[in-house]
């Protein structure tokens, strides 16, 4: 049974934000020594790293559920709680990162490439640093916000020079194993390589890696045999290497026809194969009716614009050859290759009648719904069962426009609203009465805005209580006794 795993489901989670502290300073003699909360610490990322000395998801495959740790919460003293630690999760060298959707999030080549796969939620304030001129002693601090949580997936693709492809036991592995170091697993059955092979070949002053891709049969890019399960790991090569069987035992195959059975799969996988640079290896030329096959079939490769190598694997001759004119088409791949600009910074200034949220009536919920980073942040922060804390919200979200943005959407008093996405949103009624201002403050942890009457709340319930009354009028008048 193969240990190799290309393809993985990841569930990522980073840690959540650790809440601020509420705390007043209490020293003997000094009665009102002023708040001293300290902030909540970080939630840890979700980071993926190359590292070259991994060829393999199966760590990924068995144990798929990956959590970052969490923020320490604040404490009074001005003490900020710990920053959770970021998980670090190593993965080979060519993986792609994706959605559920297929869609392309990274792409790492190159040993130490980073992507954060999932953030990690930022800590909340504590009373300490909510404090100001007008609110000097908060009775309350903000939540810290819960991490980034998703689904992606991990796709390996090996990254190599060269691939030989072909089909099983025409001496791929054979021939990798004589020009690198690698020692792949050989036998004369199909089949016998179920993981691609990778092996570093030095011709010259070019050093290249070279990678067998097993289970090439007809109809493996619709996923027999082995196929469509490896292909993918030959879409970096510069150049593919048809490995032809010249001593073939079925009566059935002979090269020619082997060579278009896999440049049809290779074209009808797509991934734009069909248009690498090709050489033709005939193998097993060292039994005598393969060499005599090799000489039939030379010519009629070289009309197709082939060019042709004779090779043993067992024998080792034409070995040389074949390895540098792999080298100078990858030296040549190599230099036709765009250089690697530094990344540029880019800094997009935010529009001048950019309000950083949105306002849109939904009338199948009968509701407006905001939208926007700072409002969804800040409901997130806030703690609804203290009552100074929704006032800060309230104040908050005033300053910021959304009460203007919600009278000139047509929004009236009563009239439902919510701040969020549809799975995850904060519904109210809007009061455009409250008045904002931290100086109306009462005691630490009240606000005596959200005591005052509510016309609005006040007439939804008159209008339930009629239609409650109406309902048993109505019961009365037509029941039966």
């Amino acid at each position: 049974m193969t240990t190799f795993v290309d393809r993985v489901e990841l569930h990522v989670a980073a840690g959540n934000g650790g809440h601020g502290c509420a705390s007043v300073h209490r020293e003997k003699f000094k009665p009102l020594g002023g708040p001293d909360g300290g902030n909540g610490g970080r939630g840890g990322d979700v980071i993926l790293v190359v590292d070259q000395s991994i060829t393999t998801l199966l760590e990924y495959h068995h144990s798929p559920h990956r959590k970052a740790t969490n923020g320490k919460p604040g404490e009074g003293g001005n003490r900020s709680g710990k920053d959770g630690q970021d998980l670090i999760l190593t993965v080979p060298d060519g993986t792609v990162v994706l959605d559920k959707e297929g869609n392309i999030l990274a792409d790492l080549v190159g040993e130490g490439t980073t992507y954060v796969a999932a953030d990690g939620g930022r800590g909340g304030l504590g009373n300490a640093a909510l404090a100001s001129a007008r609110r000097k002693a908060p009775g309350f601090a903000l939540l810290g916000e819960p991490g980034k949580a998703g689904d992606i997936v991990l796709e390996l693709k090996t990254v190599a020079d060269v691939a030989l492809v072909g089909y099983p036991s025409a001496g791929k592995s054979s021939l990798i194993s004589v020009l690198s170091a690698a020692k792949p697993k050989i036998a004369d059955y199909p089949f016998t390589t179920l993981v691609p092979n990778l092996g570093v070949v030095t011709a010259g002053s070019t050093v290249y890696t070279i990678a067998d891709v097993p289970g090439l049969i007809p109809g493996a890019s619709q996923g027999r045999g082995l196929g469509l399960e490896f292909l993918r790991h030959v879409e970096r090569c510069s150049v593919l290497v048809h490995v032809l069987d010249t001593a073939t035992l079925e009566s059935d195959r002979d090269p020619v026809s082997d060579l278009d059975v896999i440049e049809e799969e290779l074209k009808l996988y797509g991934g734009g194969l069909e248009k690498r640079p090709r050489l033709v290896v005939l193998n097993k030329v060292d039994i005598p009716d393969g060499q005599d096959l090799a000489e039939m079939i030379r010519p009629e490769l070289e009309e197709r614009g082939y060019k042709v190598f004779e090779v043993s694997a067992v024998a080792r001759t034409g070995l040389k050859e074949l390895s540098f004119a792999l080298a100078e088409i990858v030296a040549k791949a190599r230099a036709r290759k765009p250089k690697e600009e530094a990344t540029r910074i880019v800094i997009r200034p935010k529009a001048v009648d950019d309000t950083g949220f949105t306002v849109a009536y939904e009338e199948a919920e009968d509701l407006y719904r905001v939208r926007g980073e700072k409002p969804e942040r800040w409901v997130r922060q806030t703690d609804f069962n203290n009552d100074e804390a929704v006032g800060y919200l309230a104040d908050r979200l005033n300053r910021l426009g959304v009460e203007d943005a919600l009278m000139k959407a047509g929004a009236r008093a009563g009239d439902g609203v919510a701040i969020g996405p549809d799975e995850n949103a904060v519904v109210f009624d809007w009061e455009p009465t409250v008045m904002a201002g931290a100086e109306m403050l009462g005691r630490r942890g009240e606000d005596h805005r959200l005591d005052a009457p509510r016309p609005a709340t006040q007439r939804r319930k008159e209008k339930e209580a009629q239609r409650g009354d109406a309902a048993q009028r109505e019961y009365d008048e037509f029941r039966p006794f």
